[in-house]
Parts: structure tokens; sequence; C-alpha cells
């Protein structure tokens, strides 16, 4: 099968590849001409330095990317979603598949990707919508070492598709859910925790702390899922809790690594100027405090993590305020 991917970065590189294992081919879409050198001539992963199969292209075409194939896995930043998806508009003459691996929500509109593709592409071209989700760092898949991913969509049919495209029995098993809400905003959710607890970290505070961050995090995710129309076993599952682990933990994540950033002092237009990858957290943050304060939903983590991204408060002033909270027990509902 043929599937273009849209964006070359750490993730979309690390799929292409993936989908190649599986016997698939693949071209990939990408503006960086440094990740086209690396990805056709040299033959290596642009940010992990892999080695690829070299039957893996790049082109800085869209045209050529969108004739290529009818099914379109979207691995740009969500920042950037819904004008690639504009321009994809423009080119796209046949129904279509979209898989995303994106995790946001857009701060301006409060939408998830899926939302974002019906807006933009063609109804009559849209033929169906996955995302494909969970707790997953690339530079650990491009090595292949063992992942579990969740499809997620309306369409069972199309879920299961996606499932068996992804899915081999030497490092990766694809599970399958029809909450595709729950699934998207688990994905991105889980971010705005993995700054703080990143932040956490950056401040010295240690592994009790972060655990604290987790357990109590999940709970912020929950009551996000429930409100925008997801189950909350979702959220106790891979593409949340899972994804929160594996984020909110590991020095691998560029969202605990921008995190651990601000609690060691750094201003975010700092972070964002020497950052070599999208942290989807920071605009997570601003997405979910907006969605607080419009309906009303009480996220004091991701509320506090506002006020330090806005240079309200210094982190250490974000932890006092967060500890002097009235004391009550402890309560899932």
């Amino acid at each position: 099968m043929k599937i273009s991917v849209i964006g070359g970065g750490a993730w979309g590189t690390t799929l292409a590849q993936l989908l190649t294992d599986n016997g698939n081919e693949v071209l990939i879409y990408e503006i960086n001409n440094n990740y086209l050198n690396e990805i056709n001539n040299n033959h290596i992963h642009p940010i992990f330095k892999n080695v690829l199969d070299e039957k893996i292209k790049a082109t800085n075409s869209l045209e050529e990317a969108i004739d290529y194939s009818d099914t379109y896995l979207l691995a740009v930043p969500t920042k950037a979603m819904r004008t690639v998806l504009g321009l994809m508009d423009k080119l796209i003459n046949r129904p279509s598949i979209f898989i995303n691996v994106s995790k946001g929500i857009e701060p301006e509109t409060l939408k998830r990707v899926s939302e974002i593709v019906d807006e933009e592409i063609n109804p009559k071209y849209n033929a169906g919508y996955v995302c494909l989700t969970g707790p997953s760092h690339a530079e650990e898949v491009i090595e292949r070492k063992l992942t579990l991913l969740v499809s997620a969509s309306l369409d069972n049919d199309l879920a299961v598709k996606v499932q068996n495209l992804f899915a081999n029995d030497k490092y990766i098993r694809v599970y399958t859910s029809n909450d595709l809400i729950g699934s998207e905003v688990g994905g991105a959710a889980k971010n705005a925790i993995a700054v703080i607890s990143g932040a956490c970290t950056g401040l010295g505070l240690g592994e009790n702390a972060r655990a604290a961050v987790i357990t109590r995090g999940i709970l912020e995710i929950v009551r996000v899922v429930e409100f925008m129309g997801g189950r909350k076993e979702t959220a106790f599952g891979l593409t949340g809790i899972g994804d929160l682990i594996v984020t909110a933990s590991s020095e691998n994540s560029r969202n605990f690594q921008g995190g651990k950033k601000i609690g060691q002092g750094m201003k975010l237009d700092e972070i964002y100027a020497n950052a070599t990858q999208t942290i989807e957290g920071f605009r997570t943050i601003y997405a979910l405090h907006e969605l607080s304060e419009k309906f009303d939903i009480e996220l004091p983590m991701i509320s506090t993590a506002y006020e330090i991204l806005e240079n309200k408060l210094t982190v250490e002033e974000g932890m006092k305020k967060l500890l002097k909270r009235d004391l009550k027990a402890e309560d899932f509902s």
C-alpha cells in the first residue's frame, strides 16, 4: 500500500520506517532541505540519525505527495495543521483517508485535529479519519523497541484497517477504539501535565513530586476528556495514563524537557528560540486554561502552569499556590 507522510520530522520519518518495515511504500513531504538531504541522500533519520531503508523517499512538493496516494499520515505540529490541511485541500481530487499522529488542541478554537480536518478538507474528499496515538517515543520506535498504540476512529472498519497497517509481530501492537474524542483529548492533555512534571524536576523536587503530578494530573485529564464528550475509561488506558506515564517521566520527552527548563528558570521565548522540535505541551496549557476559564472546569495544575508561562508566577510561587489550596479528601469523581 502507498502512504503519503505529511511531515518528515521525528515522528513522521519514524513511522515512515515502520510502514516500510510492514511492506508498504511511502513518500514523505518535508520542506526542510536539511531533512530532505538526510533522508534522500544519506538515508538516515534527520533527527535521531538511525539508518533508514533506502526505499524511503522525501519530497518538498506537496502536489507530488498528494498525487502519490490517497492515504495521508499527518505528522506536522498542530500549530501548522490548519494551514497544511488548507493547502492539501486545494490539491486533493479523490476520496482520501487521514491518519493523524500529532497530539494537540488548537488554543484559538479549542478544536481537536479531527475537527480541523472536517473544517479544512472538502467533505466529498474526506473518506475517513483515524487518530493513531498512545505511549510512544519516536526515538524508541525507530530502534524497533516494543510499543503499543491505539487506532481510534468513529469508523470501526477504518480503525481496524489502520490497526493492521501499523501492527507487526516484531515490535508494534495496535489496539482499536471508537472513542475518538477521548483518545485525541487524552493524547493532547497529557503533554500539558508532562510540562508540569518537567518543571518539578527542573526545580529539584524529586520523584515524590513527580508521582504526585502524574496521579493528580490524570484527574485533570479525565475532567477535560469527559467535558469534551469522551469516556473516562479511555483516560485510564493507553491514550491517557499510558501516554502520560511515558511523557511525564522521561528525559526523552520534549514536553518534559521543556518543563524542566521552565523549572530551571528559563523563559518561554528563550526555550522556543532554542527548540529543534515542537513542544506541544506549552500550546496545550494555553488551550486547556482557556477551556477551564470559559466553562469553569477545575484544572488547578494546568491553570497554575499557565500563570507561570505568562510570568505571573514563578515556579516556586506556583508550587506554594497549589500547596495552599484547601485540604480535602482524595476524590476522583
